[in-house]
């Protein structure tokens, strides 16, 4: 059964109210375009800590509950799923997790996948760690007869989360990033880091531009998934939101710093490439060789000619 998906990008914000409208108008029009599934970025409706705010001192959470219940409001009016990007908070004074809710179209909350790599140091004092903590499950559920699962952006970083989610059985990926709100200062920094001569070989002039796309396409050919990459538009966003097929190849794209929406169907009765199909199971399971082995003694001497 096909899948329509739409992957949103607005310029995500510290406010709750103009995060709200975003989601709520992009949710109206990725229905009016078919979609059954509306998939936001990281910290979409919260923002997200340590770019667009400084801290969570002083979070506003009783107006994130609210904004929360118009988003699920119109998911059940609308009758569409929602993957949506915000915070989670918990008890205490410990740190909220950074969070994709996953919303049925019922409007209700069926699960809620927690960043599970977050950046920083060991000691948690810096980047991501400094504002959430991380989470412990993988997120699983079915729309449409495929299973779906979610990543949020740093976890990009390990393919062992991509091979899980296939050893679930999942088709269709829903990636949330927050690569944006990039200062110039910053920007700068980041160009000089992958050196101005090698600009012209690369996708791109940063390393998100460069590792994030690639990277992606990659997790979908060698684990052969459909996968939705939602980021935010703020400026300077280093890539705009993209869709990639099952065998790897980028099938739309929006505008970088553009506020869109961008449709894609998953079709999983369309033939697609995919080698790795006769022995990615095995090698799941640790057999790391295709065909069959041999006893010989000029193949166990590795060093001789």
């Amino acid at each position: 059964m096909k899948l329509i998906v739409a992957t949103c990008q607005f310029p995500v914000s510290e406010a709750l109210a103009a995060n709200t409208w975003y989601v709520l108008q992009q949710m109206h029009q990725a229905k009016k375009r078919g979609a059954h599934v509306v998939h936001f970025c990281e910290g979409s409706l919260s923002g997200y800590a340590g770019t667009n705010f400084d801290s969570f001192q002083g979070f506003d959470w009783a107006l994130l509950k609210d904004c929360s219940q118009e988003v699920l409001q119109l998911a059940r009016e609308l009758r569409v799923w929602v993957l949506l990007g915000s915070s989670h908070s918990l008890s205490g004074r410990r740190r909220p997790h950074n969070c994709v809710y996953v919303i049925n179209d019922n409007g209700e909350i069926v699960d809620r996948y927690d960043k599970r790599f977050c950046a920083g140091d060991r000691g948690g004092k810096t980047g991501e760690l400094a504002h959430y903590t991380p989470g412990d499950h993988f997120s699983v559920f079915t729309i449409r007869g495929l299973r779906c699962g979610v990543l949020i952006c740093h976890d990009y970083r390990y393919p062992e989360l991509y091979r899980e989610y296939k050893k679930q059985g999942v088709h269709v990926m829903f990636h949330s990033y927050h690569a944006a709100n990039i200062k110039p200062e910053r920007l700068r920094a980041m160009r000089k880091q992958v050196g101005s001569e090698f600009h012209g070989l690369n996708s791109g002039t940063t390393l998100p531009e460069i590792t994030m796309p690639a990277t992606m396409q990659a997790a979908a050919a060698s684990s052969h998934v459909w996968i939705s990459c939602a980021n935010s538009s703020s400026r300077e966003s280093c890539w705009p939101a993209f869709f990639v097929r099952a065998d790897g190849v980028i099938t739309g794209r929006l505008r970088r710093n553009r506020t869109g929406v961008l449709i894609s169907t998953v079709d999983p009765r369309q033939p697609l490439y995919d080698s790795t199909n006769a022995w990615r199971e095995r090698a799941m399971r640790g057999v790391f060789h295709s065909g069959r082995l041999v006893r010989d003694s000029r193949s166990q001497n590795h060093t001789e000619l």
